[in-house]
């Protein structure tokens, strides 16, 4: 753990020198205020969660979804969600299940919330044996949540979006990032779909991955027509693609300067598209699957170029941290939720 060590050191430094400065960083303070943090739930009907989504509604709350069950991939994986009020987070309820073409269980994955600009609420989340395998069902909900539409699935060959959230575009039609695994898992490749705000006319988005795999893209704007996407990779490193003409077309996909331990990321922009956040393990994988996933940052940039470790979330010798969802609301502040060693999902709140 030198590394980090060494890194959060820094950025403490950092966070010294800089108020000192006549500009500050990002045109922003330095050092985020945590308005608020904990756990969304201390005890739920099941033994393991991940892949938690958020979202801001309409009438100023905030609801989260994840899947939770006996452990990922298990038949009574579900769906299940939570609305946090003056009071705090309410109790989690149950909102999609999973079936088989037979009527047998089958596991849930990866839900992932969108607020439509029409008042509607959709949650997109997976179905299916495994992520190789998967098909992409979603529901509505016309009343921020409180009841939800039978499950419909999406045109055969659309995934929707695999991790992070989806994206409202200037035209008013949706992008989704989106991607997808091989059977016999050598082969990751991203891609985007794109679809009406009626979830009609759905088209896919071709990204040349090069001889990088990737999965479970984010998308970030910038000013003018300019887009960045970053990715999960097998490679040790978060990739990116970039587009000069609001998400239509994409270039071949590269490396940033960002290490990833092959495990999920997600990123925002600020709503006047001045600044970027990334929420990321800033570690490299380990010889099992969850090694790398002990310690969690948050960062910003102005380009998408050159990142700064702003926060650092969690970091710990062993244990998973990991999966992260972040969104912006209304009033400028910054909501973070992720997987807490797959028994709880943890929430904070901040501002910069």
């Amino acid at each position: 753990m030198r590394f980090n060590r060494s890194r959060k050191l820094f950025t403490g430094l950092l966070f010294f020198i800089l108020p000192l400065s006549k500009t500050p960083v990002f045109g922003q303070t330095s050092k985020p205020q945590i308005l608020e943090e904990g756990y969304i739930f201390d005890q739920a009907e099941f033994k393991s969660c991940h892949a938690s989504t958020l979202v801001p509604l309409a009438n100023g709350k905030l609801v989260a979804a994840w899947f939770g069950g006996t452990q990922e991939g298990s038949p009574d994986v579900c769906i299940w969600m939570s609305v946090k009020e003056n009071a705090g987070w309410t109790k989690p309820v149950r909102v999609a299940e999973g079936f088989q073409a037979d009527g047998k269980p089958s596991p849930c994955w990866n839900p992932v919330l969108f607020q439509s600009k029409n008042g509607k609420l959709y949650l997109h989340y997976k179905v299916g044996p495994n992520p190789r395998e998967w098909w992409a069902m979603y529901k509505v909900s016309s009343d921020l949540g409180k009841t939800w539409s039978k499950p419909t699935p999406l045109p055969k060959g659309m995934l929707g979006p695999i991790k992070n959230k989806a994206v409202p575009l200037s035209d008013g039609n949706i992008l989704y990032p989106s991607s997808t695994e091989s059977i016999d898992e050598k082969k990751w490749a991203i891609h985007l779909e794109q679809s009406d705000p009626a979830l009609n006319h759905w088209k896919k988005i071709a990204i040349d991955c090069d001889t990088f795999n990737a999965i479970q893209p984010s998308l970030l704007f910038y000013p003018g027509h300019k887009m960045q996407l970053l990715a999960r990779s097998k490679e040790n490193v978060i990739v990116q693609s970039w587009s000069e003409d609001d998400g239509k077309t994409w270039s071949r996909v590269t490396a940033t300067n960002l290490p990833n331990p092959n495990s999920g990321i997600d990123a925002v922009s600020k709503p006047d598209r001045s600044l970027q956040l990334l929420v990321y393990n800033p570690l490299a994988a380990g010889k099992e699957w969850w090694e790398g996933r002990s310690v969690l940052t948050l960062a910003a940039s102005a380009d998408g170029v050159q990142w700064t470790d702003l926060y650092t979330l969690e970091e710990h010798q062993k244990g998973e941290y990991s999966y992260p969802a972040i969104i912006y609301d209304d009033q400028g502040n910054i909501h973070i939720t992720y997987t807490a060693d797959r028994s709880k999902i943890r929430y904070v709140k901040l501002k910069l």
